[in-house]
Parts: structure tokens; sequence; C-alpha cells
């Protein structure tokens, strides 16, 4: 287990997504969940964090704006050195309008934007919180993109899209596995704490975001995913989902119990070693299961508060900590988090992620 480098600190808004490119840019995105957030995607550039690819694409002009970014979860660099921004469309988790949620394209040669994917509204729900993609260039003409629905208050499942077509179809739509675990059979602590939603007014109730990490094997064949209030996690094989010719029934009788990974994952990833990363925010820690099943700790520090998203680029592991359990929302209307938020590094002995 190595010690945690400090790659940045964040004095404003808190981040969730990050990723690297293979030339070494890193990239971050803030949600619009209540904190000012100038721009909900930057790239850090000598310690400044530079609105990207520009100030106009951070200025929406409502949530249904197809040409700007409204409320961004995650972003990911594809193995075509392309940034790829997931859009949620949803500030303040605010109902989804059509042209918000949508998945754009970056070329990081020219860093201008190539492509906008957008969703019908049977994929895209009202109720629909657009979480976490990786992608598989070796599918199809373009390739492949995944995504998890982890709503809180509707439907939850995996959005499958054709990067050619752009054409997108929901899979496992509100399948069990992809569904947050009643508070009888997960009861997470964090910090000493139940992490319970305790609005200021009313009575604590559990956390019910579901499908939330995703993660492609390294030779593309299966899709690991995991809900937010849950130990346990599933895969299903990826050709499951791209045939159009099955049911939803009959992809959910294919999906895996990938068993107890030991406490609750906000974010999954991999490497080209076919080794599965997973956060773990009751400890503090990322784990990563080994290809022959062995759970190993390759991060564990207090000032791992809430490991939120992982990147595995060129020998090291990125991961952001943004006290997520500490908003006003888990505490009883009292915000308890404490700037700086963090993005933080840890080497490991893989190369980069072929697969995001």
């Amino acid at each position: 287990m190595s010690e945690l480098e400090v790659v940045h600190e964040f004095t404003g808004p808190m981040p969730t997504g990050v990723s690297v490119s293979d030339t070494g840019r890193v990239f971050v995105n803030f949600p619009r969940w209540g904190d000012d957030v100038p721009a909900t995607v930057v790239e850090l550039r000598d310690g400044v964090e530079v609105p990207f690819p520009d100030r106009a694409w951070n200025s929406p002009s409502g949530d249904d704006d197809e040409g700007a970014f409204v409320s961004v979860q995650s972003i990911v660099v594809d193995p075509a050195d392309r940034l790829w921004v997931l859009d949620t469309g949803s500030p303040l988790f605010r109902p989804t309008k059509p042209g918000g949620p949508k998945l754009v394209c970056v070329d990081l040669a020219t860093d201008t934007v190539t492509g906008v994917i957008t969703f019908p509204r049977e994929v895209a729900l009202e109720t629909t919180y657009l979480n976490d993609v990786r992608f598989d260039l070796r599918q199809g003409g373009a390739g492949v993109a995944y995504i998890t629905d982890s709503a809180d208050s509707g439907p939850n499942g995996i959005i499958v899209v054709d990067l050619g077509s752009g054409e997108s179809w929901r899979r496992l739509h509100d399948h069990p596995s992809t569904k947050a675990r009643p508070l009888a059979d997960y009861r997470p602590v964090v910090e000493g704490s139940p992490l319970l939603e305790r609005p200021a007014d009313g009575e604590p109730k559990p956390v019910t975001m579901g499908a939330d990490g995703i993660a492609l094997s390294a030779d593309g064949t299966r899709l690991h995913y995991c809900p937010l209030a849950s130990r346990h996690w599933h895969s299903v094989p990826t050709r499951a989902l791209l045939d159009r010719s099955l049911s939803d029934e009959e992809v959910g009788e294919q999906v895996a119990d990938e068993g107890d990974k030991g406490g609750g994952s906000d974010g999954l990833e991999t490497d080209d070693a076919g080794r599965l990363y997973l956060t773990d925010y009751e400890h503090d820690a990322v784990l990563r299961r080994t290809p022959d099943g062995d759970f190993e700790t390759v991060a564990h520090d207090p000032r791992l508060l809430w490991p939120d998203t992982l990147s595995v680029t060129d020998g090291h592991l990125y991961v952001t900590a943004n006290q997520l359990h500490r908003q006003a929302g888990y505490q009883g209307g009292r915000d308890r988090r404490r700037k700086p938020y963090h993005l933080f590094r840890v080497p490991i002995d893989a190369g980069r992620v072929r697969l995001r």
C-alpha cells in the first residue's frame, strides 16, 4: 500500500469526477448540487481550475440547453484520448428536460466539441440521474458507451449508447441488481454515524440512490456495476446489453451477483491487468479485486473522506475525496464539509487503463 499524493486542493465547490488523458492532462467536474459552481467542467492547469473547453460551454441558458453543460456528474477520457462529458441535465436533482441529459465529446487535440448525443424521453426519464459512464471502442463501428442511472426516486438501470449512430436504449430497467438495498439489509456507517438522508425538517430516511459505480472488464466481455446504497455488486455480459433482440427479462437472467465487496462504493474502475478497483466510503479506502478474486487495499487514509471517482492512467490511480456525506442533506440541514476537498493519486504497478 502506497502513500497518497495530493494532486490538487479545491477551495470552491465540491468535485465528483476526474479523468486524466494519455498526455497527463487532468480534468475535473463539479455538479450543480447547491454550491456556487462557476464552471461545471475544468482542466487543472498549473494548479488553476480553468473552464473547459471554454466558459461558453459552462454557461447554460436553462436545464434543456443542448449546447452547454447544465450539471456534469462524470467525465471520462476514452482510449482515443477524447474527453466525454456526461451531463445529468439535473441541477439540484431537478426533473430532467429533453436536451439537458447528454453525452458530449471533446477532441483534446483541438479542445473543441465534436459531438453531442442527447437521449429520447424513453431513455432519459424525467427521474433519470446520469451518473457514470464507460466506453468500449471495439464494439460496432465507432464504439459504445454504458451509463448508470442512479435515480433516487425513479427506475434505475443501464443506458447503452451507440456512439456512431447516437442511438440509445435502456437495459436492466428497474432490475433488483440496480436498486438500493433496503435499510434492513444495508445500514452504511460513515465517520461513525449511520448514513441517512437527514433533512432539516422531517424524519431521517434511507439513501435510495441506485446503480452508480460502473466498470468494464479488461476484455470488454462483462460490465460491473453497483448501487450507491449496497455492499453487493453485480455484472452482466456486454453481449446481452448490446443484443437488442433480447428482452430485458432475458438480459436480467444473465446478471451475476459478484458478492459482498466489504463496504459501500461510489466509484469503480478497471486496469489493463484485469483488476477491478472500488472506493470504500465506509472505511476511507480504495480497494481492488485481483483476477483470482482476492481483495487488496490500495489506499487507506483518514483524508479519503468519501472517495468518489477513480481514474487509472499511466501507472497511477487518481481519486477525488469530496466529503459528500457531510452535506447538509445528510446532516440535519447543517453543512459539515470542511474545505479543501482533495484530488489524490497513488502509484500502482499496472499500466494505463485501456477501456474506460
